[in-house]
């Protein structure tokens, strides 16, 4: 009698590869593999939105630019800066019943090059770093690196460059102490372990030919100048990040799981994307977002703190016809939002840090936030249970496993997302993405289940 009432009662979130077929597993291992492919290409924001882009174009989404009016059924996007994007269909519903937002970012924590990076020490040659967002500084020592970015000239010629994925690129590396020698730097706290000012890049040792001073950096610039035409001075006009040179690997013995750089929030934005591809004949106005600078504070023009995504909104509003006074405010405030960023997923080797019965687990499908923040909340956006319940019974009613869940213990730590953004515009939010282990470390680990799950997760939103 206990156990059919437990049967009734209890809420247990199982393992979800319990319930998959071999069919199931197939698509999801497809689909996983599609993601990893993409992640190979798209290391930084640009890349990403590059990328999604193109997908975009060969799915029948044209710029908003290009319409000077919209309709039900028509497909848009807008680019910001080439580091953000937002893409919308158009519903069936008149626009003033609101929206369905989903919104992740595609920036993650990486090394940035500073103004004036290179320089020479003892004949070897470097490249001066700030990192950028939350790391673990120690983490990015004696790792292979890649360099990506933009290099643009005053004469408005603008120079992509990758160096370091392909296996015939050399790759680069920020050295650490050798143990013998690292007495006083064991003896610091971790998170001092590693200074940010010693985060530099060795890019080289061989001097050009002749005597004198800095022969290793004039090696360098040569180099630089023979394959892409600049000089010192063109690197002060630059957006030049430093990534992990690991390519995106099935993990483990069965192979269940993505090892990747990058997945905090490529793994939600990508799994947005792609569902938002696939969508027909909505109800309410669908939209994508794939925002900038989350990790620094979603700041900046291409962060989602800017109003460039009020401006791709308007400019529906106006072409749609409807735009009146106060349109724009009274459309947030009926809209529906998944803030599709990442959770912590939990770690037993480091079970201390999380309550265990609020946690997130990977292979246990999508996971819910109710709040982020930290301690007693603060800068959280703090979803209502009604609109809990809502999100609940889409995820029910399409049979997606889900869990709902908290960001480690109350006073340990905490996080943040784009939701209290949109939610401040008077949409109901909820934070909505997939669990992952190692979050901001160079190679992050997520379940091919909940990657799928995301999946299936955004486009029952959408079609609700």
């Amino acid at each position: 009698m206990s156990e059919e009432l437990k049967e009734k009662l209890f809420d247990k979130k199982e393992n979800g590869w319990k319930s998959v077929n071999e069919e199931e597993k197939k698509a999801i291992f497809d689909f996983s593999k599609g993601y990893m492919d993409f992640l190979n290409q798209a290391k930084t924001e640009r890349e990403f939105i590059k990328m999604a882009r193109k997908l975009a174009d060969e799915n029948g989404f044209r710029d908003i630019i290009e319409f000077e009016t919209l309709k039900s059924g028509d497909k848009v996007y807008f680019v910001n800066r080439n580091k953000s994007m937002y893409l919308a269909i158009i519903g069936t519903e008149s626009i003033e019943k609101g929206l369905h937002i989903i919104g992740s970012h595609v920036d993650s924590p990486r090394l940035d090059l500073k103004p004036n990076p290179l320089y020479e020490d003892t004949e070897m040659a470097y490249f001066k770093t700030h990192y950028y967002g939350g790391i673990k500084k120690y983490q990015w020592t004696t790792i292979p690196l890649s360099i990506h970015g933009t290099i643009v000239k005053t004469n408005g010629e603008k120079i992509d460059i990758c160096i370091g994925e392909d296996d015939n690129d050399p790759i680069f590396t920020i050295t650490d102490l050798l143990p013998h020698l690292a007495q006083d730097q064991m003896e610091k706290k971790l998170k001092n372990g590693i200074d940010g000012e010693d985060l530099n890049l060795l890019i080289g040792s061989m001097p050009y030919e002749g005597r004198g001073k800095d022969q290793v950096k004039l090696n360098i610039l040569n180099i630089l100048n023979q394959k892409y035409g600049i000089t010192e001075a063109d690197l002060t006009s630059t957006e030049i990040e430093l990534v992990p040179a690991f390519k995106a690997r099935s993990l483990g013995l069965d192979e269940s799981m993505v090892a990747a750089y990058g997945q905090d929030d490529k793994v939600c934005a990508y799994t947005s994307l792609v569902a938002m591809m696939e969508l027909e004949n909505v109800k309410n106005t669908a939209v994508c977002i794939l925002s900038d600078k989350e990790e620094i504070g979603s700041m900046g023009n291409t962060g989602m703190e800017s109003h460039m995504f009020d401006f791709f909104i308007s400019e529906i509003l106006n072409k749609l016809g409807v735009n009146k006074p106060n349109l724009l405010d009274k459309v947030f405030c009926f809209s529906k939002m998944l803030s599709s960023d990442v959770d912590a997923g939990f770690d037993p080797i480091y079970a201390s840090v999380s309550d265990k019965t609020n946690a997130g687990f990977i292979g246990k499908g999508i996971s819910l936030n109710k709040y982020t923040g930290a301690r007693g909340k603060s800068g959280a956006s703090d979803a209502n249970a009604e609109y809990v319940a809502w999100v609940r019974n889409v995820l029910e009613k399409n049979d997606i496993h889900y869990q709902v869940a908290e960001l480690g213990k109350v006073d340990i730590g905490g996080g943040g997302t784009i939701a209290y953004i949109i939610a401040n515009k008077g949409a109901d939010v909820i934070d909505c993405g997939v669990p992952v282990l190692s979050m901001h470390a160079p190679y992050e680990v997520t379940s091919k289940f909940d990657v799928y799950s995301a999946y299936k997760t955004y486009k029952a939103f959408w079609n609700a």
